[in-house]
C-alpha cells in the first residue's frame, strides 16, 4: 500500500478528479470510509422500527418508546465537539477507529442489557453506540470533503452518503425480518392484560430475539475497525493547525451560511427520523382498519418502509446526476417543496393513498443532509473540523422532534381526524424550514454570479 502512494505521488502526470488531488488517489481510503457510511446506516434504521417494538415489548406509550430517540441522537449530541477536538489533537483516521470502538460496545452492551429485563440499560447502550456514531461521522464526513479538489467536495460527499441508505435499507429489512416477525404475535391489548409472570416470560422471549442482530453488527464492526487500522489512510493536515475551541466555535458560527446550515440540518434529521419511524404507527392504523390483524399490519408497514428507502437510495443517485447542472441550493429548495406538498396529502388522505404520500417524501428527503453539510462547509478550510461538529451536533433534531410527534399521536383523535395524521404538521414544519435553506442559500448564489 505505501508503495502504491509513492507510486501515485511520484506519478509526473498530476490528475484531478472527484477522487484525486495532484496526482494522488484517495480511492481505496474513500472505499473503506463510505463503508462506515453504510454501518452508521444500519445502526439508524434498525433503530427507527425499535420504537414501536419497544414500546409492545415493555408496554409502554408511543411517548415512552420514543425515549429511544433521545438516547440514539443525544449520543450524537453529546460527543460531537469532543470528537472535533479528539480529531484535532490526533487525525480523521484516529476518529474513524475510536468511533467504530463505541459503536461495537454499544452494540455488545444489548446483552448484558437483556438480562436485567429492563429498558434502562437499552437507552444506556443506545447513547454510548451512537456517541460512537458521533465519533464516526464528525470524522467521516469532512474526511471525504478532502479526498480531491474542493470544487467537487459536495458532489464527493454526495457519492458517498449514497452508500448511507444501503446500509439503511440493511437495517431495515434485518428489523422486519430478524425481529418484527419473530416477536411473540400478541398484540398490545393482549399484552395489556397478561399477569406479571407471563408478561416478563413473554418479555425476556422478545428481547432474545432482538439482540441477536445487534450482537452481529457489532461483530461486523470490529472486522471494519481492524480493517481500517492496518490500512494506510492519508493524513491531509489534520493534525497541522490546532485551534482553540471557544475562539473557533465564535468564528464558524459567525458565518451566516454555516449558523442556518446547523439550523435547516437540526430540522431535517428531525424530519426524516419522523417520516421513517412513525410510518409503522401511519399503516398500522391504515392497515388495522382494513382487519388484519396488528402484528401483520406492522410487519406490512415496515414494507412501505422499505420501499421507501429504496426510492430514497436510487433518488439520491439521480440527484447526485443533478448536483453536476443544478446548483445545490435550487435543488434542495425544490425538493423541499415537493415534501411538503407530500406532506400535505400525509395529513389529509386517510387511506392508502396518504401512505403513499408519505413513501414518496423520501425520494425529497436524499439530497437534503448532504447538501446541507456541503454549503454550510464550502469554504471553511481546517475550521471544517468544528464546523462538521456542529452539524452533527445538530442530528439532535432527531431526538427532539420525534417525542413531539409522538405525543400527538397518543392523543387518538384531533377535530375528527386520526392523530397520526394530525402528527405529521411537525414534519411540514421541518420541510418549510429546509426549503427556506435552500432558498437563501440559491439566491446569494445567483447574485454572486
Amino acid at each position: 500500500m505505501q508503495e502504491l502512494y509513492s507510486g501515485m505521488k511520484n506519478n509526473s502526470k498530476k490528475t484531478t478528479s472527484v477522487l484525486s488531488l495532484d496526482g494522488v488517489s484517495y480511492l481505496v481510503p474513500f472505499i473503506l470510509i463510505t463503508g462506515c457510511f453504510a454501518l452508521w446506516g444500519f445502526a439508524n434504521d434498525i433503530t427507527n422500527p425499535m420504537v414501536k417494538a419497544f414500546s409492545k415489548i415493555f408496554r409502554m406509550s408511543v411517548t415512552d418508546g420514543t425515549l429511544i430517540q433521545v438516547a440514539f441522537y443525544g449520543g450524537y449530541f453529546a460527543m460531537a465537539f469532543p470528537a472535533a477536538m479528539f480529531i484535532q489533537r490526533y487525525s480523521y483516521k484516529a476518529g474513524v477507529l475510536l468511533g467504530l470502538g463505541l459503536y461495537g460496545l454499544g452494540a455488545f452492551l444489548f446483552y448484558p442489557a437483556m438480562l436485567t429485563g429492563m429498558y434502562l440499560p437499552f437507552l444506556i447502550a443506545y447513547f454510548i453506540l451512537t456517541c460512537g456514531l458521533s465519533f464516526l461521522e464528525t470524522s467521516s464526513n469532512p474526511y471525504i470533503l478532502t479526498m480531491g479538489p474542493e470544487s467537487s467536495a459536495t458532489r464527493r460527499l454526495n457519492l458517498a452518503q449514497s452508500f448511507n441508505p444501503m446500509g439503511s435499507l440493511m437495517g431495515m429489512y434485518v428489523a422486519m425480518n430478524f425481529i418484527q416477525n419473530r416477536l411473540d404475535p400478541m398484540d398490545t391489548a393482549d399484552r395489556a392484560v397478561l399477569p406479571v409472570e407471563a408478561f416478563e416470560a413473554v418479555r425476556d422471549a422478545d428481547l432474545q430475539v432482538l439482540v441477536k442482530p445487534y450482537l452481529a453488527i457489532g461483530v461486523v464492526v470490529v472486522v471494519m475497525m481492524a480493517l481500517i487500522a492496518v490500512v494506510r489512510m492519508p493524513d491531509n493536515g489534520d493534525r497541522h493547525k490546532r485551534d482553540a475551541l471557544l475562539p473557533t466555535v465564535k468564528r464558524i458560527f459567525s458565518v451566516a451560511k454555516y449558523r442556518e446550515g446547523v439550523i435547516a440540518q437540526f430540522f431535517y434529521v428531525g424530519v426524516q427520523i419522523m417520516c421513517w419511524t412513525f410510518i409503522i404507527q401511519y399503516g398500522t392504523r391504515i392497515f388495522m382498519e382494513q382487519g388484519m390483524a396488528e402484528k401483520d399490519a406492522e410487519i406490512l408497514s415496515q414494507r412501505y418502509n422499505i420501499v421507501a428507502m429504496l426510492v430514497f437510495c436510487v433518488s439520491r443517485f439521480i440527484c447526485t446526476f443533478l448536483l453536476r447542472y443544478l446548483r445545490p441550493g435550487v435543488l434542495l429548495r425544490s425538493l423541499a417543496i415537493a415534501a411538503g406538498v407530500l406532506t400535505i396529502g400525509v395529513i389529509f388522505f386517510q387511506n392508502i393513498l396518504g401512505l403513499y404520500c408519505l413513501v414518496g417524501i423520501s425520494a425529497c428527503m436524499s439530497l437534503m443532509f448532504p447538501t446541507i453539510y456541503g454549503i454550510a462547509l464550502e469554504g471553511m478550510g481546517d475550521d471544517a473540523k468544528f464546523g462538521a461538529a456542529g452539524l452533527i451536533m445538530a442530528i439532535l433534531g432527531g431526538s427532539v422532534l420525534p417525542p413531539v410527534q409522538a405525543a400527538i399521536i397518543d392523543c387518538g383523535t384531533i377535530f375528527g381526524f386520526p392523530s397520526v395524521n394530525i402528527s405529521f404538521v411537525v414534519p411540514l414544519l421541518c420541510f418549510i424550514v429546509v426549503a427556506l435553506y435552500g432558498f437563501r442559500q440559491s439566491h446569494i448564489t445567483a447574485k454572486k454570479k
